[in-house]
C-alpha cells in the first residue's frame, strides 16, 4: 500500500489546505485557470506545504501538455527532448528546484518563455529574490506558499485518520503534538500519524505520548497543557522584551528540550535587533557569536551559550526604535508618492555635473546644508530616538547637533 502522505495528496484545489490566496475561490491561480490566461510563476515556501501538489493540479487543469523537469538532476538535453518532442508547441513545464537551474538550461529556455511556447511553474524552498537568476525571475510571477497553521494541519490529520488501517480516535493534544514535531509540515505530520497508528488497535485512542514515542523524543512528557513550539518562541521573545530573566530562562529550557537549535538561534538574533537594538548595539554581535558557538558545539553544551545570551538580553536596556523607524519608512514608500532621488544624491546626475554634490568631509563637522530626502518628503522624520539608554541618548544628542548645524548653514 502506498504511504499515507501520498494517498492524502489533494487532487483538486478545494482539497488544498491553508493556501486560499492562491487556490481558493478568488485565488490568483484559480482565476488563471478560469480565465484561461496562463502565466509563468514560481511557487516558493517551506517543504511540505503543497508546492508540488498545487503545481500538479494546476498543470492537469491547464489544458496543456505538461512535463516535470528537475533542475538539480536533469540536463539541457532532457529539456531539449521535451520541447522537440512536442514540436515546440505550447506546453507547460514544472521545474522542481528551479534555484538550481544551470545557466545553459536557462539560456535555452528563455526564448520559449518569451514567445509563450513554454509556460513555466518553478518550485523552490528558497527565497526567490536571492536564489533565482534575475533573467528567469523577471519573467515569472512570484507566489508564496505559506507554512500551514495548526488548524490546517489538524484538518488534514483528521481527514487522514479515515484512511488508516485501524479505526482509532485521537486526542486534541495528540494533534497539537504532531503539528509541533512536524514543524508545521503537513507531509511530515501525516508520516508521524502513520507511524503512531502502527502501535494501535481498533478502538484505541491516539495520545500525545504515542506521538512522543514515534517522534523520537525521550527527554520530557507531553501533556494536555503542552504549548505549541511557535508559541514558546513567542513567549521567549516576550519575556526577554519584558526584562523577565527567570521567565526567559524557563521558556528557553522548554525550547531546548524540543531540540530545534536553528529555530532558537534564529529567534534570538531577531530579538537582539528588534527589542534591544540601539539601546545596546553591541548585543547584535554578542548574539551572533553566542549563536554561532551554540551551533558549532550542538546540544547539550549549546545550552550554556544560549543561557549566557538570554540572561544578558533579558537584563539589557531595550529599544525598538530601529524596527519602528524602518517600518515607517517602508509604509511611506509603499503607500504614498515619495518622489525622486534629488539630483545631488543621484550618481548619474553627479557625473554630468559634479558641482551639485557637496562632499560632507570637506565641511566643518563633516556636515553641510544638503538634504538627501526626495523633495516631496524633505521634512519627513522616521527615527525618533529614546532617552532610556546611554547609547541612544547619545544618538539623540548627536541628531540635535546635526540639525542645528544644518539649520545654521542654510
Amino acid at each position: 500500500m502506498k504511504p499515507l502522505a501520498y494517498r492524502m495528496r489533494p487532487q483538486k484545489f478545494e482539497d488544498v489546505y491553508g493556501q486560499d490566496h492562491l487556490v481558493g475561490k478568488d485565488g490568483v491561480l484559480t482565476k488563471m485557470l478560469e480565465k484561461k490566461k496562463l502565466l509563468s510563476f514560481i511557487l516558493y515556501g517551506p517543504p511540505g506545504t503543497g508546492k508540488t501538489t498545487i503545481a500538479k493540479i494546476f498543470a492537469e487543469q491547464s489544458g496543456l501538455d505538461f512535463y516535470f523537469f528537475n533542475a538539480s538532476t536533469e540536463s539541457k538535453a532532457r529539456l531539449k527532448d521535451i520541447l522537440e518532442s512536442t514540436n515546440f508547441m505550447d506546453i507547460l513545464v514544472v521545474i522542481d528546484e528551479i534555484h538550481r537551474m544551470k545557466t545553459d538550461v536557462q539560456d535555452y529556455l528563455l526564448p520559449y518563455m518569451e514567445k509563450g511556447n513554454a509556460t513555466v511553474i518553478g518550485l523552490t524552498t528558497l527565497n526567490p529574490y536571492q536564489s533565482i537568476n534575475m533573467a528567469i525571475r523577471s519573467r515569472c510571477h512570484l507566489y508564496e506558499v505559506k507554512k500551514l497553521d495548526e488548524s490546517s494541519i489538524e484538518k488534514a490529520l483528521l481527514s487522514a485518520i479515515k484512511e488508516l488501517d485501524v479505526d482509532i480516535k485521537i486526542e486534541k493534544n495528540a494533534l497539537s503534538a504532531m503539528v509541533r514535531y512536524a514543524n508545521h509540515e503537513v507531509r511530515t505530520a501525516l508520516n508521524i500519524l502513520e507511524s503512531a497508528a502502527l502501535v494501535l488497535n481498533d478502538g484505541d485512542t491516539l495520545t500525545a505520548k504515542h506521538v512522543y514515542r514515534v517522534a523520537g523524543k525521550v527527554s520530557h512528557d507531553l501533556d494536555d497543557h503542552e504549548d505549541n513550539f511557535y508559541e514558546l518562541l513567542s513567549a521567549l521573545q516576550k519575556s526577554i522584551r519584558g526584562s523577565d530573566v527567570d521567565a526567559s530562562l524557563h521558556y528557553l529550557a522548554r525550547l531546548i528540550t524540543l531540540g530545534d537549535l536553528q529555530a532558537i538561534t534564529r529567534r534570538l538574533l531577531v530579538i537582539a535587533y528588534e527589542d534591544i537594538g540601539l539601546a545596546n548595539p553591541l548585543m547584535g554581535n554578542k548574539a551572533l557569536s553566542a549563536c554561532d558557538a551554540a551551533v558549532r558545539v550542538g546540544f547539550p553544551e549549546a545550552r550554556i551559550m544560549l543561557s549566557v545570551l538570554v540572561i544578558d538580553m533579558a537584563l539589557s536596556p531595550k529599544s525598538n526604535t530601529a524596527i519602528t523607524s524602518i517600518d515607517l519608512a517602508l509604509k511611506d514608500y509603499e503607500e504614498t508618492d515619495t518622489g525622486s532621488v534629488p539630483d545631488h544624491a543621484n550618481n548619474r546626475k553627479i557625473k554630468l555635473n559634479p558641482e551639485i554634490y557637496h562632499y560632507p568631509h570637506n565641511d566643518k563637522d563633516a556636515i553641510n546644508d544638503q538634504s538627501y530626502l526626495p523633495e516631496l518628503i524633505k521634512d519627513k522624520a522616521y527615527y525618533f530616538p529614546k532617552d532610556e539608554s546611554v547609547y541612544e541618548k547619545a544618538l539623540k544628542d548627536r541628531l540635535k547637533v546635526i540639525d542645528q548645524i544644518k539649520r545654521k548653514k542654510r
